[in-house]
């Protein structure tokens, strides 16, 4: 019988693999980095500072939001868009932490 992700890897594996799937696009790391370039939150079309259609910014912005790493609140017929602190904050430890617990099994030859 086939076991379900769930069954095979832990919590922290599977957080990890989704926020390391997000970040599988240098459209979203871009979006990342202007959002984080501005120091501010950003009202207005995205698709302006990047080079990609607006539709395609917006599909980018959708996956972002929906992990929670940037926010977006609606101000009358414009969204405002800023990076989520705590989970920019989370995302960090927990990227830490898996690349210092595979380093670590590099170089002392884990199995």
């Amino acid at each position: 019988m086939v076991k379900a992700k769930k069954e095979l890897f832990d919590q922290e594996l599977q957080d990890a693999a989704r926020f390391f799937k997000c970040l599988g696009h240098p459209a979203r790391l871009a979006i990342l980095q202007y959002l984080a370039s501005t120091d501010t939150c950003i009202m207005g079309d995205l698709s302006d500072e990047l080079p990609l259609s607006r539709t395609t910014v917006n599909q980018h912005l959708k996956a972002l939001k929906e992990l929670g790493i940037i926010k977006g609140e609606v101000e009358g017929v414009r969204v405002n868009y800023c990076l989520n602190g705590d989970v920019m904050e989370r995302l960090k430890k927990m990227s830490i932490h898996f690349l210092d617990s595979i380093h670590s099994c590099s170089s002392t030859s884990c199995s």
